[in-house]
């Protein structure tokens, strides 16, 4: 049985296809290399030797106040580096977050209907009856998690629907009284307007916000973070056990200070909104219209059938594309489609797995408008 305080581990590499469209993974070949190897021959020619033992359990001072300056003038969270910890991608915290809760009380977690397996797993295998809230236009019906003890949402880009939380349920969640975990996976993506800020802004003593560098660096590196209201920080603490690397933590706070990890997510946002209109037109051309696109990094294509949604699947199996449907991401019953994630291919396989997809969509496309 996987130890669920850790990352979850990825369908296997050696079955890795050609094209790969699933969502969830950046394009990994546009990973910062030289930015970050100067910031780490950087820092570990200044690092007293001290930083090389087992670090704080909290992260390094110099990261969380790097990462407080950097989410307030980002993404509007209130943030004080005392409150911040460290972690190694978000399934870590997240674990740690269940097992403090399940400690101190907690019985029930509600969390969005469509997400990630794996995230209800880790909630579930710590001890929390798991409820599921449904997702509609505005969002997550946030009203059905009363009476929770926790709530798992992610406001900003729901995963994998794509509609941002309407404002009247996001004042719904910060009013809950419950614990909430703002799951912020790629709030920095947004292309069509400005940002959604936080929602932990609106209620700090409630919100648990969490972030990573696995869509604007890479997944691999193991590096997320949580913003803890100060009642909670103890009891997350203390379930975290070791993090990521004390030079890895120096590194991206040198990369957020130079104004390196800027540039990155300027230039990964301008590239990933080229690669969804393409999607897009591409698609239009089909008679096809995706939705969610407005900010992340994959789109979601309705169909009329679950039926459809799996012969997609196996079709794009047979030309060398991975794609995931609906199916696998929601708990219970729900409408078919397929989640197309634009962002993991390199830049160079885009357009013929773009060709691809098309191509094995064309039997079940109404045809061009």
């Amino acid at each position: 049985m996987p130890d669920l305080g850790t990352a979850v581990a990825p369908r296997s590499e050696a079955a890795a296809p050609r094209y790969d469209l699933r969502a969830g993974v950046p394009d990994l070949s546009a990973f910062p290399r030289r930015a970050w190897v100067a910031a780490a021959r950087k820092v570990l020619a200044a690092a007293p030797d001290r930083l090389l033992g087992y670090p704080d359990p909290r992260g390094l001072p110099e990261l969380r106040a790097a990462l407080a300056s950097y989410l307030a003038r980002a993404r509007g969270v209130t943030a004080d580096p005392a409150y911040i910890v460290i972690c190694a991608g978000f399934t870590h915290g997240l674990a740690a977050i269940s097992r403090a809760l399940r400690a101190a009380g907690a019985t029930t977690l509600a969390a969005e209907a469509y997400g990630h397996r794996a995230h209800r797993d880790i909630v579930a295998g710590q001890g929390l009856r798991l409820r599921s809230l449904p997702v509609d236009g505005m969002g997550a019906v946030v009203g059905e998690a009363a009476g929770a003890d926790a709530v798992l949402l992610t406001p900003a880009h729901q995963f994998p629907l794509g509609v941002t939380l309407h404002p009247r349920r996001r004042r719904e969640a910060a009013g809950l009284g419950a614990v909430v975990i703002e799951d912020d996976y790629d709030g920095e993506f947004r292309y069509d307007r400005q940002p959604v800020g936080a929602l932990q802004t609106l209620a700090p003593d409630h919100v648990i916000y969490a972030g990573t560098a696995s869509k604007s660096l890479a997944p691999g590196l193991r590096l997320g973070w949580l913003v803890v209201p100060p009642r909670l920080l103890d009891a997350v603490t203390a379930e975290l056990a070791a993090g990521p690397s004390a030079l890895d933590q120096l590194t991206l706070a040198e990369l957020i200070t130079s104004g390196g990890y800027d540039r990155q997510v300027r230039r990964a946002r301008l590239t990933y909104r080229r690669r969804r209109d393409r999607l897009a037109a591409g698609l239009r051309r089909q008679g096809l219209h995706v939705t969610g696109i407005a900010a992340g990094l994959h789109a979601v294509l309705e169909l009329s059938r679950v039926r459809i949604e799996r012969e997609v699947g196996a079709g794009g199996g047979e030309h060398g594309v991975a794609i995931d449907g609906l199916e696998h991401y929601r708990a219970g019953d729900g409408p078919a489609g397929l989640v197309i994630g634009y962002g993991r291919p390199p830049e160079h396989a885009y357009t013929t797995a773009l060709a691809r997809l098309c191509a094995v969509l064309a039997g079940w496309a109404p045809g061009p408008r």
